[in-house]
């Protein structure tokens, strides 16, 4: 059976998922900086209290004070700094090591006034025993199929809602309340607060908005030795390492090849980039730490050839080669994407990711401030 798969990222995405890391997997960072505020509502101008705020898909986050206050030390890098409360709308910023900020942030959060959910009542009413006939679909979509996917937990799916439009073929999926998922093939408890998910039947399509956080579990030596060796096969091929090493010009040497896609009568043709770096009009800006750069073609193909594809991604296309790891971006044309040294980028919701990153889900998702030993 052939598939397709396509996830398109959004930056809430926040693979945003708090906490502190534990030293076993990470390397000590050059440098920290330091990012402080205050939350407050927008209308009242009164602080709020046990607000959370922390860096999208990290381990960093913190809860105001009784004053509304926070602090909070990153690893340098970017990152989307986001601040939910019961009640209020979501507020996230991007922020970087220049917005290291000697005045402190204001950050505005506005009450929820229509929810999406009561939106979406309205036009779709809620499936009865939605995880029951959705939830197995659910896992594979969002949690993934790889082993390690396997071997994820979710631990409240009463929180989840679940729609279905008979009109358009697809299936939102919305919590009021964060989802939480054990990972124990990579030792992290991932905390979700889903925006929603929304699946495309007919074009095989999936978008998830949210913004998780990551909490590191607490094991045994066996069992931290275990994470740390999952953790760097989960780094290899990833998109994280990728974009790590986009930033500092090691493709070739990481295990990445490049190629363009043109089209011609309808068929795919993929070209080899002899000048890489001019190909994606990189840019460095020393004094931002950011890389720039904008693909002459919007079709790029990734080829990674320090690892195979997962035998049950084989046994789901016969087509796919089985020597390495094949995925596609589809940019925008003439749009700009950043990087920052820790491999955060955007804008990540403009971006189509198919083939084995798409393939690749949550339970395969590594924290920003992760670093391989």
């Amino acid at each position: 059976m052939k598939t397709n798969f396509q996830v398109l990222f959004v930056a809430v995405f926040i693979f945003v998922l708090s906490l502190l890391l534990g030293p076993v997997m990470l390397k000590a960072q050059s440098s920290f900086y330091k990012v402080k505020g205050k939350v407050i509502d927008k209308n009242t101008r009164l602080p709020l209290q046990g607000a959370s705020v922390f860096a999208q898909n990290t381990t960093i986050g913190e809860a105001t004070d009784s004053s509304g206050n926070f602090s909070v030390y990153l690893p340098d890098g970017g990152y989307s700094l986001v601040t939910t409360y019961t009640g209020y709308e979501t507020e996230s910023i991007r922020i970087n090591h220049a917005t290291s900020l000697n005045d402190s942030l204001v950050i505005e959060l506005s009450p929820e006034e229509k929810s999406l959910e009561a939106v979406t009542i309205i036009i779709n009413p809620e499936v009865k025993n939605g995880w029951e006939k959705y939830g197995a679909f659910f896992t594979d979509n969002f949690i993934g199929q790889t082993k390690f996917a396997k071997q994820c937990v979710i631990k409240n799916p009463e929180v989840l809602h679940f729609y279905f439009s008979k009109k358009n073929n697809k299936l939102k999926v919305l919590a009021k309340e964060p989802l939480i998922v054990d990972n124990f093939a990579l030792g992290y408890t991932l905390k979700f607060a889903i925006d929603s998910f929304t699946n495309y039947y007919d074009t095989k399509t999936n978008l998830f908005i949210g913004y998780p956080l990551f909490e590191q579990m607490q094991g045994d030596s066996a069992q931290q030795k275990t994470w740390a060796q999952n953790r760097a096969s989960a780094y290899k091929g990833s998109l994280l390492q990728f974009m790590r090493s986009l930033y500092s010009e090691t493709l070739k040497e990481d295990g990445f090849q490049l190629q363009f896609i043109v089209k011609n009568n309808g068929e795919d043709y993929p070209i080899p980039l002899e000048d890489l770096y001019g190909a994606l009009n990189y840019q460095r800006d020393d004094s931002t730490n950011t890389v720039a750069f904008r693909p002459n073609q919007p079709e790029v193909a990734l080829i990674y050839t320090d690892a195979k594809p997962e035998k049950i991604y084989l046994d789901m296309d016969s087509t796919v080669n089985k020597n390495f790891q094949l995925s596609t971006f589809i940019f925008p044309k003439n749009e700009t994407f950043y990087i920052e040294q820790n491999g955060f980028f955007y804008d990540q919701e403009d971006i189509i990711t198919n083939g084995y990153l798409g393939f690749k889900k949550i339970g395969d998702m590594l924290p920003y401030d992760y670093e391989p030993e």
